[in-house]
């Protein structure tokens, strides 16, 4: 199932890193209302790598790398912008179905993960820890070719989430309850009952629509 178009775009918006889990985190960067996904922040492949930045997924140096090569191979970039709103869905329709106890085994929609997964951890290797820094092993996990392959932004995206859906925490995804937001988020909270993505957003414009219900 394709990725359904975006109704709205905003890319004046800032991002915001709520979920708790880099693959959460790209599902929040839209919308997702019963009309359909509003309010895009993902506008195209500079803004990808501004959200990669700023949620952690890859350093300011790998941004800077990747947009300069976005100018030189524009169509590849744009190429990649549409793979990160295809996997954006994926993890929408994944997530979405863990967090509702629904089976996922044997889904077209883990199939459809499991082919991008591969094509990620095909690229993982090991490699040497940064010089001057304190760590217990000189090698570290790393990806080839991070800085040329401009797609390169989303395998940590992968691998992220599929170390969230085999994870303890996998039964603690949850999906806000407001209506028309549709952002997801680990629910780490001490009772387990956190119900809004943001309390000051939409906690607090849930209840005041009760306030109103109720009068």
């Amino acid at each position: 199932m394709a990725a359904p178009s975006s109704l709205s775009l905003a890319g004046g918006l800032p991002f915001k890193y709520v979920g708790g889990d880099l693959s959460l985190d790209l599902v929040n960067t839209v919308d997702w209302t019963a009309r359909g996904p509003i309010e895009d922040r993902l506008t195209d492949y500079a803004r990808l790598t501004r959200w990669a930045e700023g949620a952690g997924g890859i350093p300011p140096r790998q941004g800077a790398q990747l947009r300069a090569q976005a100018l030189i191979h524009p169509r590849t970039a744009e190429r990649a912008h549409r793979d990160a709103l295809e996997l954006r869905w994926q993890l929408r329709r994944l997530f979405t179905a863990v967090a509702r106890g629904e089976r996922v085994e044997g889904s077209e929609m883990l199939e459809a993960f499991n082919a991008s997964l591969r094509g990620a951890l095909s690229q993982l290797q090991l490699g040497a820890s940064p010089r001057g820094a304190r760590a217990a092993s000189p090698l570290r996990w790393d990806w080839q070719g991070a800085a040329e392959r401009l797609d390169s932004l989303l395998w940590p995206v992968l691998r992220a989430a599929a170390e969230l859906l085999t994870s303890d925490e996998a039964s603690q995804i949850r999906e806000c309850a407001s209506e028309d937001c549709g952002w997801m988020y680990v629910d780490r909270s001490r009772n387990g009952l956190r119900r809004w993505c943001q309390m000051e957003t939409c906690g607090n414009r849930e209840k005041a629509r009760r306030r109103r219900v109720s009068t």
